[in-house]
């Protein structure tokens, strides 16, 4: 098959790369900048059709990763980027798809499971999550997420695309031992003996593995009774306290020193960034992907955080 992935040079894109690449398939990525990589690169601009939508015509799938990297500072300036980046990049990427002869089947929208409310009573699934925006515990400061991912949504629903089908991925946060990567810092806080708990501790962290990730995306693509939102999550989120204490326990030491928010907030000052990183309680979990007959390799994060402290060591 070819895969088109717009914007796929960071860290999932270029991870999801490089397994369709081994498992014999072509892929074309869309980027800003002129990359040298192991598979074709095209330049594009994100914003305007150019002679880059050539590669869609006839492909079979698009993933669209783009996105502005969300790890800064929310002020006015870096909130229009990271709006603008997500919306014009999706529209454009529906032009290409319904301006093309030849269209993909299948249209895989980067979304994420940011969309969700921060909550710890329950979880929140495909058909009866709460979309965020109005938590009463929640800083004013963290809908700005919410608006993002919603309108990054709406983007994609309302593209003219009849004969493609398309599929927005909740995405919890995505985790292999590549360098960049968010398993790469946190066991990087592991190492140094500060990766305790963060804030209370209670805040739930969705994840997903990376071998499952692809093997998820995979299985987007040849079923096609799955359309509109997929969770793409393990089935079992876990609190930050025990999320860290297991990571602890995968890598080998028991020292983690916690961090409280007042810690945390002047952490993301000075490293410009936003608690809502690390202090949002994202409970998350897959329930379309399971109802379908997905089986997850890694459905808890003690088998998958030896394996990926394993991968690291080995990597490094």
């Amino acid at each position: 098959m070819k895969f088109v992935i717009p914007a796929g040079t960071g860290q999932v894109g270029t991870m999801l790369a490089r397994q369709l690449v081994a498992d014999g398939h072509e892929v074309v990525v869309f980027s800003r900048n002129a990359v040298s990589l192991p598979w074709r690169s095209v330049r594009w601009d994100a914003e305007t059709f150019g002679d880059w939508a050539e590669e869609i015509e006839g492909a079979d799938v698009v993933i669209n990763l783009a996105g502005r990297n969300v790890n800064c500072r929310y002020n006015e300036k870096n909130r229009r980027e990271i709006m603008d980046s997500r919306v014009n990049s999706t529209r454009v990427v529906s032009e290409a798809i319904s301006r093309a002869s030849d269209p993909p089947r299948v249209w895989l929208q980067a979304s994420t499971a940011t969309i969700y409310s921060h909550r710890f009573d329950a979880a929140n699934d495909e058909y009866t999550g709460v979309i965020g925006g109005s938590e009463p515990d929640a800083p004013a400061s963290w809908r700005f997420s919410i608006d993002v991912a919603r309108n990054w949504e709406k983007a994609t629903e309302e593209a003219d695309t009849p004969n493609t089908r398309k599929v927005f991925l909740r995405s919890a946060i995505t985790l292999s031992p590549d360098r960049g990567g968010i398993f790469h810092v946190l066991l990087g806080l592991v190492r140094r003996g500060v990766g305790g708990t963060a804030g209370s501790g209670r805040q739930y962290i969705s994840w997903i593995h990376d071998l499952d990730f692809v093997r998820s995306v995979y299985w987007l693509i040849d079923h096609d009774e799955l359309s509109g939102p997929v969770n793409l999550s393990a089935p079992e989120p876990l609190p930050n306290k025990e999320f860290m204490r297991v990571l602890r326990k995968a890598w080998g030491t028991s020292i983690g020193l916690p961090a409280s928010e007042w810690m945390l907030a002047m952490g993301a000052v000075f490293m410009r960034t936003e608690t809502e990183l690390a202090l949002k309680s994202r409970r998350v979990v897959p329930t379309r992907l399971l109802e379908s007959g997905f089986e997850f390799e890694f459905p808890q994060w003690e088998q998958a955080a030896r394996d990926l402290c394993d991968r690291w060591r080995r990597a490094n």
